[in-house]
């Protein structure tokens, strides 16, 4: 049964969203950079147990640089705090951190990023990486229910060829991971610039996912959707520029990671009030929530859902969509994302 069909299901009331309701609701997150979970407070202990200098002397400090202008600012910020990050425990309890706070949003899959060429760059082996997050995926599937499948991302604003080295590298490790994704500065960096990499992911299996229409094009969504042959788009806001584009995204029910919060900081929106993540789910794109980078943006998952609550005053039926969008969205086996959908579903119908 496809996604459309099972919303005929739920009950067609417009009472408004509510936090509780909202947290009830089995969620997954498909966009989520860990890296960008890393709390000022986590980052001072990961530099003390290091012996890393960090240019903020306080965690205040470190919240008031959090002011963007835009995503490369941002992106200034979020490579120079990741250097605390050097041993796999340290990318476990990263990993850890993030997973609790999916507990208490009532997440219940996850398939979150992680970008190796921040940390091979700085000498860090791949392994230490992977071994560190893997660890606490498993140990979040077997204390706190919760399932996941990892990507690893390239960085859009290096070289194809080093995207192809990064792969090589995590050959040894294919059994870690679900797919490939493609992250970092969006502007001057097709997915065009990525054929061949991403046609060398599918070859071993994988499966692709791309950042696209944030603050690139829309055009850049058609081709991550043509040339990268992704299974979903990393953002994709900007598909209202094309007309065509948003009736290709309904018919093949294209899933959207959107991330709400984060559009507000990086200054796509101006304001949430401005955010048309509600509007594109009502006419069917099969958009979804998601936090991003939520150490950097102001919050996890709920607190992006509960933005939509304050400014768009989301409906209880419009959040039962954005969390089944998440569900069938997610590379979940069909017997994982059924048992997640019936629960929804009899939430829903209470």
């Amino acid at each position: 049964m496809n996604r459309l069909n099972l919303i005929e299901q739920v009950n067609a009331h417009d009472q408004l969203a509510t936090s509780d309701f909202v947290r009830l609701l089995p969620k997954t997150e498909l966009h989520l950079h860990l890296e960008g979970s890393l709390e000022p407070e986590l980052m001072f202990k990961l530099a003390a147990r290091n012996n890393v200098v960090l240019p903020y002397a306080t965690i205040e400090e470190v919240k008031a640089a959090y002011d963007f202008h835009n995503l490369q600012s941002f992106l200034d910020i979020y490579y120079q705090c990741a250097d605390v990050l050097r041993t796999e425990q340290d990318f476990f309890d990263l990993t850890w951190a993030y997973l609790l706070e999916c507990q208490r949003d009532g997440i219940v899959h996850v398939e979150p990023f992680f970008d190796p060429q921040t940390h091979t760059e700085r000498g860090i082996d791949i392994g230490i990486v992977i071994k560190g997050i893997t660890r606490a995926l498993a140990q979040a599937e077997q204390e706190l229910g919760i399932s996941s499948g990892l990507i690893l991302c390239f960085l859009r604003h290096l070289s194809e060829e080093q995207a192809i080295e990064c792969l090589q590298q995590a050959k040894p490790y294919l059994e870690h991971f679900i797919g490939v994704g493609l992250d970092s500065s969006e502007l001057g960096h097709p997915p065009g610039k990525f054929t061949r990499v991403f046609a060398q992911a599918r070859e071993l299996g994988l499966r692709a996912v791309a950042h696209a229409g944030e603050e690139g094009p829309a055009d850049y969504i058609v081709d991550a959707l043509d040339i990268l042959k992704v299974d979903r788009i990393d953002h994709g806001v900007r598909c209202v520029e094309d007309e065509d584009l948003m009736t290709r995204l309904v018919a093949d029910q294209i899933t959207l990671t959107v991330c709400p919060l984060s559009n507000t900081r990086l200054k796509v929106f101006s304001h949430m009030s401005e955010h048309n993540i509600l509007q594109l789910l009502d006419q069917d794109v099969a958009v979804m929530v998601n936090a991003d980078d939520p150490a950097f943006f102001g919050g996890y998952l709920m607190q992006n859902f509960d933005a939509l609550i304050e400014h768009l005053d989301m409906t209880r039926l419009q959040a039962v969509k954005l969390a089944l969008n998440s569900i069938t969205g997610s590379f979940m086996s069909a017997e994982q994302q059924q048992s997640h959908i019936e629960k929804l579903l009899h939430i829903a119908k209470a």
